[in-house]
């Protein structure tokens, strides 16, 4: 029986840490009367797929790994729902883990995705619709098969009461689709709609249970502990509300004998320990409560790994390097407080932060500051616009800032490393403040001409962020400003940033090698006081319309030309300011864990495709490491 839904268009894109999807596609006739339809086993944007139809496995696992044992680490905070795809509820970490999609990416290529839940995909040259068709072996985790039915509810459950982004993306992709047969579905897209980025939207999506979801009783929004059922390797061995997650591997699963699942999900178990902080947790990883550590703070890892567990052999320290892409950490600024309408306000504001001292004084010169959206890649805007970023932004010049045109992209600069007080940068900033008409007050403080002060309050809910928070916030009150940090417990700092009840917050701008549509639910006006993901409510007409040039490139000359546009008047807003990264991996585990010689550039895979020796583990216990 055919069943058709119709989208609706809410707002906001959900996909932007997910590649895009690959290709090397080979012709056949189609599945619709008047259309000769390409059908194959993955599709790309740019260029060719990696591998072929034939392919026996990814090129950086080891197809050889041993399946067994368990993988165990820390997260910082709690949780109370097992249901990552509402707003309602704080998601355990990996609540994702359970679903699979039709299409997966993999980490040594930028933009590719092949057949995972699907068996092929077929589309005419236009790519007005898709058609993927189910491998007939792929169950669910209680033996039931995946059905186009599922795949649908999963669509229209989604479009209709998912996440405001997956709303915004599927409602600006997807026009609808229609269950053909058990085995296939048909995705039909908004003609309006990027080519770019439509299969890979359809593709993507996660697919659930519908009679699982029915069987609960509660609506799709409502939070919950007993997860929706999936088709994934693992489901749920033990959920300790707050305290810890474990989940097993299902020796049922359907698709151990695929190729591009060789080598991978090789763990028997997976446990995650919850702390209640940073200090707790790593004194965790020393104790041997869990056996891996991906370590974030420069300090720690600076100076706190000498414990007896390490010294004896027993835990390997390791720096692997880390060419992807940064996340784009940084301190952002809310621009629907009255305070952050002013650009010169929001550099000044931005000059007091001393990177170069906090680096050297706070992280032993191990971080790198961020200044581009897309730090580390070739997608990063350097000197004056070029002809081509151009013929893009002059259509647009009466909307712009005119530094974009005239000035190198925007960087800070270099601060004195030797204190934190910058007096050159104090000077700068106290220049533009006034400007702006914020003037010393009696008291000394800054006041605008109805006498307010310029308040700003830093919202923090780590305590490790103290240390750099406050000399930030002591450099802004030398010149005047009325700022302070408050620091907040994780449920409160979830809240508040989802009410936009912030001035000043620590976010991340994941950028993709390949942006897309997904960079509306980022930088989109349409969105900006809906969406999760723009923190900053960035609503500006001139850079929705370089966003659209980002989603409309054909070609990788098309998409690097519009993406350096993009980034290059993004910077000269200044609504954030650029914190760091890291160029390397900073792992610390206990010595059973092993890795293929040759990792991948855009993973580092160690939930995906590492594995646990069993000697090595046999030798640790009896050691009684753990």
């Amino acid at each position: 029986m055919t069943r058709t839904r119709q989208a609706t268009r809410p707002s906001v894109s959900w996909w932007m840490a997910i590649p895009l999807v690959a290709a090397s596609l080979l012709a056949a006739p189609g599945f619709a009367q008047d259309d000769t339809l390409t059908v194959t086993h993955g599709v790309s944007t740019f260029g060719d797929l990696r591998y072929g139809p034939d392919f026996e496995h990814l090129d950086y696992v080891n197809p050889d790994a041993p399946r067994g044992g368990e993988f165990s680490f820390a997260w910082s905070g709690s949780f109370d729902s097992m249901h990552p795809y509402t707003r309602n509820g704080r998601a355990a970490v990996l609540a994702s883990i359970f679903f699979e999609s039709l299409l997966e990416g993999t980490a040594d290529e930028v933009g590719s995705y092949y057949c995972l839940l699907c068996e092929s995909i077929a589309f005419p040259e236009d790519r007005s619709y898709v058609i993927f068709t189910l491998r007939e072996e792929a169950r669910f985790s209680d033996g039931s098969p995946v059905t186009a039915e599922d795949v649908l509810f999963s669509y229209e459950i989604l479009r209709d009461e998912g996440l405001p982004s997956f709303r915004a993306s599927i409602g600006l992709t997807l026009a609808g689709a229609e269950a053909l047969d058990d085995r296939r579905i048909r995705f039909d897209f908004n003609p309006e709609s990027p080519i770019r980025g439509r299969i890979d939207t359809a593709g993507g999506l996660p697919v659930f249970s519908r009679a699982s979801h029915d069987a609960s009783g509660l609506a799709f929004e409502d939070s919950r502990l007993e997860p929706l059922m999936g088709s994934g390797p693992y489901v749920v061995e033990r959920i300790d509300v707050g305290e810890r997650t474990i989940f097993r591997r299902n020796p049922d699963y359907w698709g151990y004998d695929l190729p591009i699942n060789q080598g991978r999900h090789n763990y028997d178990t997976i446990r995650i320990e919850y702390y209640g902080d940073a200090i707790a947790s790593f004194e965790g990883f020393t104790a041997g409560q869990y056996t891996f550590r991906s370590e974030s703070s420069s300090n720690q890892w600076a100076t706190a790994y000498d414990f007896p567990s390490l010294e004896e052999g027993l835990v390997v320290r390791e720096e692997i390097p880390d060419g992807t892409i940064s996340s784009g950490q940084s301190f952002v600024m809310n621009l629907r407080r009255p305070q952050f309408q002013d650009v010169r306000v929001r550099e000044a504001i931005s000059l007091m932060f001393n990177f170069e001292w906090t680096n050297q004084t706070l992280f032993h010169g191990l971080y790198t500051t961020n200044v581009s959206f897309w730090e580390n890649t070739h997608l990063a805007a350097s000197g004056l616009p070029s002809e081509a970023e151009l013929a893009l932004l002059e259509p647009l010049r009466d909307q712009l800032r005119p530094e974009v045109f005239t000035e190198n992209a925007y960087a800070l600069g270099e601060s004195n490393p030797d204190r934190a007080f910058d007096r050159r940068r104090a000077r700068q900033a106290a220049a533009l403040l006034a400007e702006a008409g914020w003037e010393p007050g009696d008291d000394g403080m800054l006041r605008n001409e109805a006498g307010q002060t310029l308040d700003i309050e830093f919202l923090n809910a780590s305590p490790l962020f103290d240390r750099i928070i406050n000399p930030y916030v002591e450099n802004l009150t030398a010149i005047g400003v009325n700022a302070f940090m408050n620091r907040i417990d994780n449920a409160q700092f979830t809240q508040r940033e989802r009410d936009y009840d912030f001035d000043i917050i620590t976010d991340h701008f994941p950028m993709s090698y390949e942006p897309g549509s997904g960079l509306r639910q980022y930088f989109g006006s349409a969105t900006a006081n809906d969406s999760v993901f723009n923190p900053a409510g960035v609503a500006d007409p001139a850079i929705d319309v370089l966003v659209e040039a980002v989603v409309d490139a054909e070609t990788q000359e098309d998409l690097n030309t519009a993406v350096h546009a993009l980034d290059r008047v993004l910077r000269w807003e200044r609504f954030r300011v650029p914190q760091w990264y890291n160029p390397n991996h900073w792992v610390a585990y206990y010595d059973m864990y092993r890795y293929p010689e040759n990792l991948p550039p855009y993973s580092l895979g160690f939930l995906d495709f590492w594995w646990i020796d069993p000697e090595a583990e046999a030798a640790l216990r009896e050691a009684g490491a753990f």
